[in-house]
């Protein structure tokens, strides 16, 4: 038997998934190099979707949709109109029965129904010991009690409307039974003494009430506190009246059937249990359609679910996640396509993780180093693509290594080096490592001559991040020029030393990703002698390398530090922060440093001062266009590593 694999050909990979997972890490990619934090790029992702209709957004819109079109299905006073029709109806056959009777009991009858308050719940109960004459009305006045009994178990217990259509002594006898047995499960819980056992055994007795088929206590807890929380909502949505009334005709309705204190409990245990539920509030509801009690309570019910739904899938507070959003609840408010969404976007998520592109860190999901340096590539791709247009080519010369004598010293060979190799003394090393028989050459073995000088430049990049740059719109471009100028430094000259240092009030060392995960506050000051301060720190660290320092900025220098340490902000600038910065510039000038300066805004008074540093300092002034700074500030690292930066 032989077995031949090969691509798959009946349509979609089974194995793979439905998304490319690389597009959707490009996305979030271009967002960050947009100016967006992670956090931020991936939630967009997230609420857009794969195909930008299945996302939380879309999610949101059709819970919105779904709780809009509940709140015109109709009004919540059902209950009320319905029992004045009864009572209506009961009143009418009771005359009618009384009116060809000439007896005078028949005329005190007609002045008692005469005399009925026009509060509804009170003309019920003032009737309850009245001797009807016509069975008609008789049965009418009984269906108003039938009708609030049934109205509010099948508010409390899903599915019980029919089941209480015409109770017999027996069955409201089992539902006292099955609400004291609820009410003492629920008290053994709030105790800490509720075993799984209870509960099965509760549902093996009672079974029959709870055609939903909870799994457990909490499942069961979650669906009745639901629906009480909503026949509270439903209680305070109507008028003062309307509440008074309709409270006291149920009152009424579940005394007589020994189910007002065992509701009442079951009620105060459910709030307890729940409290995170809304219990309080109201909902304005409208449209032709009168809503019994039960449908009421169903209506609010699913209006809550669907308002958390799209509070959940807006992913707008803090520590937002998509695990936050339940399955359940989804499922419930929309149904299985929603869930299969939800799913959809949740193994995005998971996806990106597995591949380790995504990471749990301390302020919730990140780039991975390795998502880092892909958005690094990019950011490099994006700047050459743009040289290569330019025909500015990105001047590599491939011999900078040999830039002095040789020493007649070797040594072992890095990632990097452009060196010659000492051919000599790695053959050498591939023999002794070898031994007798075959030699092979490993990396290990590579040795190159060393020479007086190696070109390596080390590399200090200021960007400012004063809050200007995020209102005009220029971080996300000064955020792909320094992780492009980081990537290219790290992979293609590692022999260099790059350091980036943003500065807004104060000035600080910044990783790729403290650039990545940057989050704006509205802090003022653009301390540029702090960051140039840091600049010779890093330059000194490399005595033997070509000093460069490359500054980003969009305003005048607004900020120093003081003789106390800390930051002094002026605006319009103190004569005593344009001093501290020129007399920086000027010791960055004396280390032979160069300052090349690349302006994201031609206001005059920044223009005057930067072209002062230029002339103090030997080094250039650029005024890049929009979409240009990476391109220039790439092709003037090139330049200055290779030691043929000039003056301009």
């Amino acid at each position: 038997m032989s077995i031949r694999y090969g691509a798959w050909h009946g349509g979609a990979d089974p194995l793979e998934p439905p998304y490319d997972i690389r597009q959707a890490l490009d996305e979030i990619g271009e967002d960050v190099l947009a100016g967006m934090s992670p956090r931020t790029a991936l939630n967009r992702l997230m609420r857009s979707g794969v195909d930008g209709r299945s996302g939380l957004d879309a999610l949101r819109q059709r819970a919105r949709n779904q709780a809009r079109k509940l709140r015109n299905s109709g009004r919540l006073d059902g209950t009320l109109d319905k029992v004045r029709q009864l009572l209506d109806q009961a009143l009418e056959s009771e005359r009618a029965a009384l009116f060809p009777d000439p007896a005078d009991s028949a005329r005190l009858a007609e002045s008692e129904l005469d005399a009925l308050p026009s509060d509804t719940s009170r003309a019920v109960r003032e009737l309850a010991d009245y001797q009807w004459r016509s069975p008609e009305a008789a049965a009418a006045y009984q269906q108003i009690s039938d009708l609030l009994r049934s109205e509010v178990l099948d508010a409390q217990f899903a599915g019980l409307r029919d089941a209480l259509a015409n109770p017999d002594p027996r069955a409201m006898e089992q539902i006292r039974q099955m609400l004291a047995d609820l009410n003492e499960l629920l008290d053994a819980d709030a105790r800490g003494e509720h075993t799984e056992a209870d509960f099965a055994e509760f549902m093996a007795k009672h079974g029959q009430f709870f055609p939903d088929n909870p799994a457990d206590l909490a499942e069961l807890i979650d669906s009745l506190a639901r629906r009480a929380a909503a026949a509270e909502r439903l209680m305070n949505s109507l008028t003062a009246q309307q509440q008074a009334e309709l409270s006291s005709l149920m009152d009424q309705a579940l005394g007589q059937a020994g189910l007002g204190d065992q509701l009442s409990r079951l009620q105060q245990s459910l709030r307890a249990a729940r409290p995170d539920l809304p219990w309080g509030g109201s909902e304005r509801m409208s449209g032709e359609q009168q809503l019994g009690y039960s449908d009421g309570t169903q209506a609010l019910a699913e209006l809550a679910d669907l308002d958390e739904l799209a509070e959940l899938a807006g992913q707008d507070y803090p520590g937002a996640s998509l695990a936050d959003i339940d399955e359940e609840l989804v499922e419930r408010a929309l149904g299985q396509q929603a869930v299969e969404d939800l799913d959809q976007l949740r193994r995005i998520e998971r996806e990106l993780q597995r591949q380790g592109y995504l990471e749990q860190g301390s302020r919730g999901l990140e780039l991975s180093p390795r998502a880092l340096r892909r958005l690094g590539s990019t950011a490099l791709r994006k700047v050459f693509a743009a040289l290569e247009s330019g025909g500015r080519g990105d001047h590599d010369v491939r011999d900078a290594g040999a830039a002095g004598e040789v020493t007649g010293a070797s040594r072992q060979w890095r990632f990097g080096d452009e060196q010659p190799l000492d051919v000599a003394r790695t053959v050498q090393n591939a023999v002794l490592r070898s031994g007798s028989g075959r030699v092979r050459l490993s990396a290990e073995d590579f040795e190159v001559v060393e020479t007086e000088r190696r070109s390596s430049a080390a590399v200090a990049l200021l960007v400012d991040m004063s809050y200007s740059m995020e209102l005009r719109g220029t971080w996300g471009e000064a955020k792909t020029t320094a992780l492009a100028l980081h990537s290219l430094v790290s992979t293609k000259y590692p022999q260099d030393a790059i350091e980036i240092i943003g500065f807004s009030d104060y000035a600080r060392v910044m990783t790729p990703r403290d650039l990545v995960n940057h989050d704006w506050e509205r802090v003022y000051g653009t301390n540029l002698q702090h960051a140039l301060m840091l600049a010779r720190r890093h330059l000194d660290k490399h005595r033997g390398a070509e000093p460069v320092i490359l500054v980003i900025t969009d305003g005048e220098p607004t900020a120093h530090l003081a003789a106390d340490g800390y930051s002094d902000f002026c605006w319009p600038p103190s004569r005593d922060t344009i001093a501290a910065t020129v007399a920086e510039v000027q010791r960055c000038t004396r280390r032979g440093a160069t300052i090349n300066i690349f302006m994201l805004d031609d206001e005059p008074r920044l223009v005057d001062f930067m072209q002062e540093v230029g002339r103090r300092n030997g080094g250039r002034v650029f005024l890049p266009k929009s979409g240009a700074l990476g391109e220039y500030v790439v092709a003037d690292y090139l330049k200055a590593r290779n030691g043929r930066r000039r003056a301009g």
